[in-house]
């Protein structure tokens, strides 16, 4: 009997961790824009935050200048906190950190914008500055700015005639007097929808992925209740939305010895929210799959939730009925107005949705009762959208087992209770090989969604070098028992998606970039691999092919209606022979290839160092599979 391939069985897992949306997918370039961020602090379930509205922001050169923060008749009072410069000379100037400073590459040019008010008529100038202070690169044209206390907006462009590295961020206020600042903006003009980050885009394109699952991840919970991500405070515009302090600000604040972490400054601009992941989505050609909180905190870092029985969680499940209609009501009705105001008229055609992101049952956490309102009230409404549940945060606990003792049977009775189930899986390269065959056993009414997994090794490595090429043989040989029961299991997703050089909370990680450069790992080019090389039907292997894994040489096959692709994968220390006549006689039309060393990485120097690549090859029965290789063959 043929299985079925879901169509976009293979996408993104996205969670703005590791600097992954704001520094990272995120086009801004500048940090704490709005003059919001706080400080992260506390170890678990004892969190706290402190003011730092000027992080990132400070004098520059030798002018005499005052900088302040107020929240006196502010822009809005959802963001109130504004910049206050009191520049005492005509040569002063305050600058932004910018994460590692602004890289803008020779000819291109980016967009600023910024609000401010003032008391008497002057005017500002944006300069970049080399890395060193020591000489202006690019300007903007003078800006003269309104004789006001009422706030405006002023845009210009800057471009610039030499490659600018590590550059610093400078505004000079032309004459002496008080002038107030707020939401300042700087995108590159190639940003993708005037949002994304190019290169990491054309990165997520060429994955050509099925899905993508966002926001996360344990931002979805929050460290506490105070902090999950709420979509509804991510809509509207920019300006309007309230900044958070991010979950991973204070990821290894373990205990009351480590009260602050290296990233205690991660926030979140929420600059991209809902709608824009709608739109990426959109632009990516793949299904968005919102996760929405259940009224938990994070159940790793919290003993926060509310009541199931609560007034509360009602707010919670009608934040889920409310989400549907935003991405796919008509523009009569509340939430799918807001949306054609924001600039779709057109429903986002949304399908699926996750319940909760990694919970599980305890004494206290009713969280099967939870999804079962959640299911029963979206259901009641949307009969035509797919939820799907969780299996817990491992596949090797009791609540694994627990979560599969709950939903098995409902889902054999009904299969619309459960699309599928969220399982998660961080292992060792052992942990894979030996699990290769680990979804034969499953019932056949369970569906999976493999929604976090990544071969874990090298823990002694730089973070960036745990991403080796031996990782990747791991992911890919697993990933053949993900695609041979594609009956079960209906989608997957490796986790984390991005990873900025020197902000990482988590690796490995799919995809490395700093201000300049990105690179896709080794698994990088394993997801990449099944999702542009798997076609609509699986096809059974023989016999004689699938002895070979005792070699550690893992194959599979599948096919469209114009051609068959097969993959072999060979982790063994061995070269081997393969003969494809046992799957078809045709011959091939493209051949693929990527090996390596178990220990090589790419990096910003060698992006492709390991790298899957079209050869001039042409295989028409048999061909050696190479020692630590991976082979695609288009037929």
């Amino acid at each position: 009997m043929e299985k079925k391939i879901n169509k976009g069985m293979f996408g993104l897992f996205f969670e703005d961790i590791n600097y992954g949306l704001d520094g990272g997918l995120h086009a801004e370039m500048l940090e704490n824009r709005s003059f919001e961020f706080v400080e992260g602090r506390g170890y678990k379930r004892n969190y706290h935050q402190q003011e730092a509205y000027l992080y990132g922001w400070n004098s520059f050169g030798k002018g005499n200048i005052e900088l302040s923060v107020s929240a006196e008749n502010p822009y809005n009072s959802v963001n109130p906190h504004y910049l206050v410069v009191n520049a005492l000379d005509s040569s002063s100037s305050f600058s932004n950190k910018a994460y590692d400073g602004i890289f803008l590459e020779s000819g291109k040019s980016a967009n600023i914008s910024f609000y401010a008010k003032n008391t008497m008529e002057n005017s500002v100038t944006i300069h970049i500055f080399s890395e060193d202070g020591s000489k202006i690169i690019c300007s903007s044209s003078d800006i003269s700015l309104d004789n006001s206390d009422e706030w405006k907006k002023y845009t210009t462009n800057i471009k610039t005639d030499f490659d600018i590295e590590r550059g610093i961020f400078v505004v000079s206020i032309n004459k002496p007097g008080k002038v107030c600042f707020d939401h300042f903006r700087m995108y590159p003009d190639d940003a993708v929808l005037g949002l994304f980050r190019k290169d990491l885009v054309e990165l997520l394109k060429q994955l050509k992925p099925g899905f993508m699952r966002f926001p996360g991840g344990c931002v979805v919970e929050g460290n506490e209740l105070t902090n999950r991500y709420q979509w509804k405070k991510t809509i509207g515009p920019s300006e309007e939305r309230k900044s958070n302090w991010n979950r991973w600000a204070v990821h290894g604040n373990d205990d009351d010895k480590r009260d602050v972490g290296k990233f205690s400054y991660y926030n979140q601009t929420l600059g991209i929210g809902f709608y824009e992941y709608f739109l990426l989505c959109e632009y990516l050609g793949c299904e968005p799959l919102p996760v929405l909180n259940v009224g938990l905190a994070c159940q790793y870092q919290s003993d926060q939730y509310v009541l199931s029985d609560s007034p509360e969680f009602k707010e919670y499940v009608q934040d889920a009925i409310d989400l549907i209609e935003f991405a796919n009501g008509d523009t009569d009705t509340t939430w799918g107005k807001i949306r054609a105001e924001m600039g779709h008229k057109e429903p986002f055609g949304l399908k699926l949705i996750g319940i909760g992101n990694e919970q599980w049952e305890t004494e206290k956490i009713d969280f099967f009762k939870r999804y079962e309102i959640f299911e029963k009230e979206i259901h009641k409404k949307y009969p035509e959208i797919r939820c799907c549940g969780s299996a817990g945060p491992d596949v090797t606990s009791k609540h694994y087992t627990d979560a599969w003792d709950h939903f098995s049977p409902k889902m054999k009775a009904d299969p619309n209770y459960s699309y599928a189930v969220d399982e998660h899986y961080y292992v060792s390269d052992e942990w894979m090989y030996k699990n290769v065959h680990m979804y034969d056993s499953y019932d056949k009414h369970k569906k999976v969604f493999a929604g976090e997994y990544a071969c874990h090794i090298n823990p002694k490595e730089v973070p960036e070098r745990r991403n080796s090429f031996g990782a990747a043989l791991a992911e890919a040989a697993f990933m053949t028992g993900l695609e041979k029961n594609c009956d079960v299991v209906l989608m997957a997703s490796y986790a984390p998606l991005f990873a900025r050089l020197g902000y990482t909370q988590w690796q490995p990680d799919l995809i490395w970039f700093d201000a300049k450069k990105s690179y896709g790992t080794p698994s990088y080019y394993v997801q990449k691999l099944y999702s542009n090389f798997s076609g609509n039907v699986e096809l059974q292997i023989t016999d004689k092919l699938s002895c070979l894994e005792k070699d550690k040489v893992y194959i599979t096959a599948s096919k469209n209606d114009e051609n068959i692709f097969i993959k072999v994968i060979n982790a063994g220390e061995n070269d081997v022979a393969i003969d494809i006549s046992e799957i078809s006689t045709k011959a091939s039309s493209e051949v693929w290839k990527m090996h390596g060393q178990l220990d090589d990485c790419n990096s910003v120097d060698e992006p492709e160092k390991v790298a899957l690549v079209k050869t001039d090859e042409s295989i028409q029965s048999t061909f050696t599979s190479r020692h630590y290789s991976i082979t695609a063959i288009v037929l």
